[in-house]
């Protein structure tokens, strides 16, 4: 990297241990609760509760894994950085390329959740123009600096907790147990829910992206991760579970916006009302987070010559890779406008397996005086996210397809770098 320009490529970090969690909290509660909850209730029936607890048993290894890399070498880009070193840069490439198509998938798919609950409110409204409009004012609040994006996630994310904490307690005071009925942990279907809702734990590594920009990375970043796991599962399963027991299962998964239609039983409309802004904060904080991530991503591979090189200039007043951002909120405002919520969150959550499972292969390589955790740690992780993955085979044979075709697309633009290298590549 040229010296006399370092200044264009490098961060300075200004995050706290707060800021750090709530950027991966952000990126975790949203989704999964507020959309994603009809998707696995339509597989798992009454029983998505389990579907959450299995979701999160697999993600903590995988965390467990996050937490022993960036302890070892906090960087910006995280799996891609690791699996470039750990790996190869071929496996490198194809899991930054992977982790940015999830994630910009992602994006969209919280901005159309937003819209979901805001068209609720407010049934005149377009759903794909208001999520257009979000990723718009979003792309350009990350651009102004990580500072001013990490205030406003801070205030989403304490909102939207006080607003599902009203839910949990509110919703309790209607809970009928006959909604649970039938329970049926024990089938097919509650591993495909699993599948569908570790899309939405997959955020906690989101804070590991940013590594470079966190105040005491090494031991804030892995703190960031398990903390934001922890609080994120517990959430999920209170929600979850009154969710079902206000309408049942069956009425969830054919919403669109579930939380808002289970406590729309109580006949409370302020508590509908209320419920709907905790989902417009929910996804909002997801998108937010998205954006930011995605942008560093990118940021990091060009960093390494993978991607354009101007994609990891920082702008000489805001600290913030511009061209990245720009790049990535444009994308995201093309795919409200054409895609679907059930094949985005498949489709997301097949890349999201793909790099997870060499995330844990990376854990695994580490130096075994370096280590944190035991070696079984990784192992498990990367059998459990194997075993998603092969699920998502049979419960969404397009997520597989899409799947494979976006890494084809990026081994194809991997060889075509290499044999038409830049003269200035290092």
């Amino acid at each position: 990297m040229r010296k006399e320009s370092s200044n264009q490529y490098e961060f300075k970090p200004s995050l706290g241990l707060l800021d750090a969690t709530a950027i991966s909290v952000g990126a975790i509660i949203g989704a999964g609760i507020f959309i994603v909850v009809g998707i696995t209730a339509k597989e798992a029936g009454s029983a998505l509760v389990v579907s959450m607890l299995l979701a999160a048993v697999i993600a903590v290894f995988t965390a467990l894994s996050f937490a022993e890399l960036t302890a070892w070498q906090p960087r910006e880009g995280s799996i891609y950085e690791y699996t470039y070193q750990l790996i190869s840069p071929f496996a490198g490439f194809l899991t930054g390329w992977m982790w940015i198509a999830s994630n910009t998938f992602a994006g969209a798919a919280v901005s159309l959740g937003f819209a979901s609950y805001l068209t609720a409110l407010f049934p005149v409204l377009p759903v794909n123009l208001v999520a257009a409009i979000l990723c718009i004012a979003f792309t350009v609040l990350n651009f102004l600096g990580v500072r001013q994006t990490a205030m406003l996630n801070n205030i989403l994310v304490a909102t939207k907790l006080l607003i599902i904490a009203f839910f949990v307690a509110y919703g309790a005071l209607y809970f009928n147990a006959a909604n649970l009925a039938p329970f049926t942990p024990c089938q097919l279907g509650v591993l495909y829910g699993a599948f569908y809702i570790f899309f939405a734990y997959g955020g906690f590594a989101r804070v590991a992206v940013v590594a470079e920009e966190v105040k005491d990375a090494k031991r804030n970043v892995p703190k960031a991760i398990l903390l934001s796991l922890a609080m994120s599962t517990i959430v999920y399963v209170l929600v979850g579970f009154v969710a079902v027991g206000l309408v049942g299962a069956d009425e969830l998964a054919r919403s669109s916006s579930p939380l808002t239609d289970a406590i729309s039983v109580t006949n409370n409309m302020f508590a509908r009302f209320f419920v709907s802004a905790g989902g417009l904060l929910a996804t909002a904080s997801v998108l937010l987070s998205a954006i930011l991530g995605v942008s560093r991503m990118a940021y990091a591979m060009a960093r390494r010559r993978d991607l354009p090189e101007a994609l990891c200039k920082l702008h000489p007043k805001f600290n913030t890779p511009h061209y990245s951002i720009w790049v990535i909120g444009s994308l995201m405002v093309l795919l409200v406008l054409l895609v679907d919520l059930d094949k985005v969150v498949a489709i997301s959550t097949f890349a999201l397996l793909f790099y997870y499972t060499l995330a844990n292969v990376c854990a695994f390589r580490v130096k075994t005086q370096e280590r944190a955790y035991p070696r079984i740690i990784p192992v498990l992780g990367a059998c459990t996210c194997l075993a998603l993955l092969i699920f998502a085979f049979f419960a969404s044979l397009q997520s597989w397809i899409t799947g494979i075709t976006c890494l084809a697309i990026g081994a194809a633009y991997y060889f075509v770098k290499q044999k038409f290298p830049k003269k200035n590549n290092p």
